[in-house]
C-alpha cells in the first residue's frame, strides 16, 4: 500500500465511523453492535496511522517506504503515548 492508499483508506475508515455513529444514534444499530465495530475501525485508523508513519520514518532514512508493513493490532495498540 502507497501512502495515496494509505490516505484513502482512512477517510474510508473515518467515514464508516461516522455512519455508524449516525446509524447508532438513529437506532438502527444496537450499543453492542455499534461497540464491536467501532473498535475494529478504530485499530484499523491505528494500523493505517503507523503504517503511514513507518513509511515516512524509511524514506526519511533513505530506505525503501515499500519494505513497511502493517503491523499486527497487539503491537499497535500497545504503543505507549
Amino acid at each position: 500500500m502507497d501512502d495515496i492508499q494509505i490516505h484513502t483508506r482512512i477517510g474510508e475508515l473515518v467515514d464508516e465511523e461516522h455512519a455508524l455513529r449516525e446509524r447508532a444514534q438513529n437506532g438502527e444499530v444496537g450499543p453492542a453492535e455499534e461497540r464491536e465495530r467501532l473498535r475494529a475501525v478504530e485499530v484499523a485508523l491505528d494500523q493505517c496511522w503507523d503504517l503511514l508513519r513507518q513509511r515516512r520514518a524509511r524514506r526519511s532514512a533513505g530506505q525503501d517506504p515499500d519494505e513497511a508493513s502493517l503491523r499486527p493490532e497487539g503491537e499497535v495498540e500497545g504503543y505507549r503515548q
